[in-house]
């Protein structure tokens, strides 16, 4: 999956750090980052690249390292010109390589959106201020502590002997198949979403679910919870179609999904292609 960046490993511990001449410098506008892409090879541009004069006025906070690499974010909504980078959709980069800076630019997104989105304090209006000790902001007026928000969500994986549920998503630009997925409300635990969710979307009740495995997804700021779940009863889909287009059941010699090393859902549905979820495992519910 995307963040399996082995032998390299993802720091994430927060430090007050200054750029070193080969530190990278994220440059976010919208949902666009500042890059070079070709021949799906991705580079970001080092703090060395950038003008004296451009780094003087530029707020760079520290993010996190890959190895010995720190990567920071250019805090700040202006555009800039830095050759060769050009401002490309970050979606653009998800299967590029080299993989842990693939992994870094969907880090450092998740980061630049909660810092954007987080100036003012909710509770009073005042203006946040940046904490010293740990990634926190905080309202110095009324004491409101804000800290990365991270959305739980689940990715379920539906099956019916040797036929697993797969679905396609209403009104999005993601058009191959997927899974149930949803997001956890207050007061519901995992498993609770995995049942409601697949009750809402396909009005089908399950039993027997059990962790596969998670992934931090930052494109969209959340932490996804892959399970597997056993159909119980009628196998009669209901499909609500404000959010699925289609959902059908397929059994394993007719799925034609390939792992392609960077989605859990994607490795959920060839892990059951090739024989994960049959029969009973431990640690169910």
């Amino acid at each position: 999956m995307i963040q399996d960046i082995y032998p390299k490993t993802y720091n994430c511990e927060y430090s007050e750090k200054e750029p070193l001449i080969n530190s990278r410098i994220f440059f976010f506008y919208q949902n666009q980052v500042l890059a070079s892409y070709q021949n799906n090879q991705l580079q970001i541009p080092f703090y060395y690249q950038i003008e004296d004069s451009v780094k003087q006025e530029l707020p760079l906070r520290y993010l996190f390292a890959i190895d010995e690499t720190d990567y920071f974010l250019a805090d700040t909504v202006q555009t800039f010109n830095i050759s060769p980078y050009q401002y490309q959709n970050i979606s653009n980069f998800r299967g590029a390589l080299p993989k842990d800076l693939s992994f870094a630019v969907a880090t450092a997104y998740h980061l630049a959106n909660w810092y954007r989105n987080n100036r003012y304090c909710g509770s009073c209006g005042a203006l946040l201020q940046h904490d010293h000790k740990e990634r926190m902001l905080r309202c110095d007026g009324c004491h409101n502590t804000v800290y990365p928000c991270i959305a739980p969500a689940v990715i379920v994986a539906v099956t019916n002997n040797d036929k697993i549920l797969m679905t396609i998503y209403a009104e999005r630009e993601y058009k191959r198949h997927a899974l149930i997925a949803g997001f956890t409300e207050i007061g519901e635990s995992a498993e609770e979403t995995v049942r409601r969710e697949v009750m809402e979307e396909a009005g089908l009740k399950v039993k027997n679910i059990t962790y596969y495995k998670s992934q931090p997804w930052a494109f969209a700021s959340n932490l996804l919870l892959g399970f597997f779940a056993e159909l119980d009863g009628t196998d009669t889909i209901t499909l609500d179609t404000t959010e699925l287009a289609a959902a059908d059941w397929f059994s394993r010699n007719e799925i034609i999904e390939e792992e392609d090393g960077i989605s859990l859902t994607r490795e959920m549905i060839v892990a059951f292609k090739n024989g994960y979820g049959a029969g009973a495992t431990p640690g169910t519910t």
